[in-house]
């Protein structure tokens, strides 16, 4: 998400060059479909589309390659003496890469998209890719599903068949051939309620990974944006009210106020919202006291609510004080809100023996990354 609002910026200042969009993999890759990179009309790039094999090599030729248009390139990772595509990095996959002119009303729409999903306008953004004898072509479809974007050229056949294939879903889940369907969606909100100088390293990294963060206190003297700079929004909140939190299901909030009784008032006020990610900061003990209180408050049972509460808040990183505090919080909110919470990468001896005998080493190409330095 903060990629997205380097390029975002970077749009903003000086316009595009050439938008350079991930649109299909094959293999290992480090990045998804979706990845970005912006080139800017003065060279400067945000965005990255690979671990930093390709850029310099697409940011290179990526003039050149649209002087007629937008063009997929495809880029392969994989070690083959005899294949036609070039660039053997020793990453073991293959990348479609769409490149289009920064100039084009389809980049604009696009580009508009982005900046939208930013200030909490989530969008589905559907893309003809190009290919012989067909421009490439976009719509851009609101949440309602209404179209904000559609090319000139778009039928309205293929436009009726892409509304009801996204309201279904079904061009979501498996995009047809030839067209690169994607949601581009809000920031993940990050609400922290408690302005202690333990929440600036908390607030510090959520707006790294490009979350829309708030802070709220009811201690106006805590409560300042100075202190916060890297947040959106930092507010007062004098009472608690579900109104005034503003707070929804979606949304990851850790409680760290310091105060007992402000920690009650305000936990009795979350847990009927239901946000997706809840952290509770504080001693095992002060934790219990407050969610057997609060069950009593709300009429609910002990085990609903430890159901929807983090508590102690944060992932056993080990490490003491705020920043490695807030680093085990921020690990912990963005695996939950990314649904991984509890899953291990970690490879086992049977991974390696099962990777090997699928193709060994002699799936990559042994030379360095353009980052390797040369020893």
């Amino acid at each position: 998400m903060m990629e997205r609002r380097r390029i975002v910026r970077l749009w903003q200042q000086g316009g595009a060059a050439v938008l350079v969009t991930l649109v299909r993999t094959e293999g290992s890759r480090y990045r998804r479909p979706g990845a970005r990179l912006l080139l800017g009309v003065g060279g400067e790039y945000a965005g990255t589309i690979s671990g930093g094999c390709l850029e310099t090599e697409v940011v290179r030729k990526a003039t050149w390659l649209v002087r007629e248009g937008a063009v997929v390139e495809r880029y392969s990772t994989m070690f083959d003496d005899t294949a036609e595509v070039p660039f053997g990095l020793g990453c073991g996959g293959v990348v479609d890469l769409l490149l289009e002119p920064g100039d084009t009303a389809e980049c604009r729409a696009l580009m508009a998209a982005m900046e939208g999903s930013l200030a909490g306008e989530g969008v589905t953004v559907l893309t003809w890719l190009p290919r012989e004898g067909r421009k490439l072509a976009r719509a851009v479809l609101s949440a309602s599903g209404d179209f904000v974007f559609a090319s000139i050229g778009l039928t309205e056949p293929e436009l009726v068949d892409a509304r009801e294939g996204v309201m279904r879903r079904d061009w979501v889940e498996a995009m047809p051939e030839g067209i690169f369907v994607e949601r581009i969606v809000a920031p993940q909100r990050l609400f922290v309620l408690g302005a202690g100088d333990d929440a600036k390293p908390l607030v510090s990294m959520g707006a790294l990974l490009g979350w829309s963060v708030t802070v709220m206190d009811g201690r106006a003297q805590l409560a300042r944006a100075e202190r916060f700079p890297e947040a959106e929004r930092v507010v007062v909140v004098p009472s608690v009210s579900a109104d005034v939190l503003g707070i929804r299901q979606e949304d990851a909030v850790v409680l760290m106020t310091h105060s007992y009784e402000q920690d009650r008032e305000l936990l009795a006020t979350l847990l009927p919202l239901r946000p997706r990610y809840l952290g509770l900061l504080g001693a095992r003990h002060r934790s219990s006291l407050l969610v057997s209180e609060v069950a009593v408050k709300l009429g609910r049972t002990i085990a609903a609510c430890c159901e929807q509460i983090y508590a102690p808040v944060g992932l056993d990183l080990g490490g003491d004080g705020p920043e490695a505090i807030a680093l085990a919080v921020i690990a912990e909110a963005q695996a939950c809100c990314m649904g991984k919470l509890g899953a291990s990468r970690r490879l086992s001896a049977e991974d390696v023996a099962r990777h090997v005998s699928e193709g060994g080493a002699s799936r990559y190409l042994q030379a360095q990354c353009a980052l390797d330095v040369a020893r």
